[in-house]
């Protein structure tokens, strides 16, 4: 029995090591979903700039007008190529994390698997043992009712 104690404890600290890792997936998930969202708001806002500059085209506008709608254009292109960057590396952490969680899973279920199989062993031992003896008592109480 000593054996599934030992086994336990490991899973024990396999259990902590996965409740670690599902925290840092969420935080990880958490993250990537903000800065998805930073970038869906990002690109609504070039898509109604557009819009509007697309607008004062076939309107009569000033230059000076013009030039600082392409200007806030150009400007939220810079911080959509940047926020998308920022996005494709909280996909990979938490892919990575995601991958964490997983593994730390399978080396959890190893060893609840590992402990059940170590206790239907030893529960098939007893019952063997039992059933060796059961048999041995048997075999006495049949020679005794002969030699009398």
């Amino acid at each position: 029995m000593s054996d599934t104690i030992v086994l336990s404890k490991i899973l024990h600290i396999r259990e902590t090591e996965k409740k670690h890792a599902q925290k840092a997936y969420q935080q990880s998930l958490d993250f990537f979903e903000q800065t998805a969202m930073e970038l869906y708001e990002l690109l609504k806002k070039k898509e109604l700039a557009e819009e509007a500059y697309e607008e004062n085209m076939h309107q009569i506008t000033t230059l000076e007008k013009l030039k600082e709608q392409f200007s806030y254009i150009e400007t939220l292109n810079a911080m959509i190529m940047a926020l998308q960057e920022d996005v494709q590396r909280a996909r990979m952490e938490m892919e990575t994390k995601q991958s964490e969680l997983n593994n730390a899973h399978i080396e959890m279920k190893k060893f609840e698997k590992l402990i059940e199989n170590r206790r239907n062993e030893k529960i098939e031992a007893i019952k063997k043992n039992e059933k060796a003896m059961m048999d041995e008592v048997a075999i006495h109480q049949f020679l005794n009712r002969k030699i009398r």
